[in-house]
């Protein structure tokens, strides 16, 4: 039986009484858990927080917030190996976590009612060790980390446009972020299996498929399966681009949600692979982002796979 709960929030995103109202709304009027409050901070984005509710005896911990919020209390309890269920009350911009598993979003009562009595399923949690100019960092990530125009994109993303438009206002960097990506070689060991040379503008490894917009860009990611997605894009050109917009929205998107047997489509500009582990060498440090944020530059990253570490509601 749940007895506590200790709720997570983002004061940036919404204020606590809204938060208490959905919670009301999703008990109706039924005695519900314990349920205790933990503030994030900008100097704790989750993990401290997420520490002293796990000691204080939370059985569930609801995230009430955006991806950088879901991700950092994920990280927390990937690391520690916690016995402890993850809940999302999405009210972020581009909310990718919950997206992918179907949480309601605008809708603080839906998504807690999902929270409390959903099932819990294991999903995995990738791990990244990220070269920045500073020093090497090491994150989770429930959705998906890369380099080219997806993360540059967001690094070119206005904030108070983002604030008033929420996931739209990325479309509207997407020219600058495509002038910006251009066709670099790189460096990528699979596995254990020999490096190999390869080139493109655009790498994503994924836990996780889809994007703002329900924009699914690897329809093969499975958050559950032990493993990582990856697509590698290289076009150059009008006829290129417009080659691989059929490839993605075409065959690997509605054909293949229309067919889920169906094999994903790879090509000379769209390129799909798996592994458990990859290292990536550049020659010249490009824009990282991580589950929707971007952190800086790298020119080396490794990234690797924890299997079933996180139950989420």
């Amino acid at each position: 039986m749940l007895t506590d709960v200790g709720v997570i929030w983002n004061p940036t995103k919404t204020d606590r009484e809204a938060l208490e109202t959905g919670l009301a709304k999703a008990l109706d009027g039924e005695a519900g858990p314990r349920v205790q409050w933990w503030e994030t901070s900008a100097d704790d984005a989750g993990q401290a927080v997420a520490k002293r509710a796990i000691d204080a005896g939370a059985q569930l911990l609801v995230v009430a917030g955006g991806d950088g919020t879901v991700r950092a209390v994920a990280e927390r309890l990937a690391d520690d190996g916690s016995n402890v269920d993850l809940g999302i009350v999405p009210l972020g911009t581009g909310n990718l976590l919950a997206r992918n598993l179907g949480v309601p979003l605008n809708d603080i009562a839906a998504a807690f009612a999902r929270a409390l009595t959903g099932d819990p399923l294991s999903i995995d949690v990738g791990w990244v060790d990220v070269q920045l100019e500073a020093a090497t960092e090491r994150h989770a990530f429930v959705v998906m980390v890369g380099f080219g125009i997806d993360a540059q994109m967001i690094a070119e993303t206005d904030d108070d446009l983002k604030a008033k438009a929420g996931w739209l206002a990325y479309v509207e960097s997407l020219g600058r972020a495509l002038d910006a990506s251009d066709i670099v070689p790189f460096h990528i060991v699979k596995d254990d299996e020999p490096g190999s040379d390869e080139e493109g503008h655009t790498l994503l490894i994924a836990n996780c498929g889809m994007l703002q917009g329900g924009i699914t860009l690897l329809p093969d990611a499975d958050p559950s399966d032990g493993e990582l997605d990856y697509l590698l894009l290289s076009a150059e050109g009008v006829g290129q681009w417009v080659g691989t917009l059929k490839t993605m929205v075409w065959d690997n998107g509605l054909k293949k949600a229309l067919n889920k047997e169906a094999e994903t489509t790879s090509t000379d500009s769209v390129n799909h692979g798996r592994a458990k582990k990859l290292e990536i060498t550049l020659p010249d440090p490009r824009a990282f982002e991580i589950d929707g944020e971007e952190i800086g530059e790298t020119s080396s990253f490794a990234v690797t796979i924890q299997p079933g570490a996180i139950r989420v509601r």
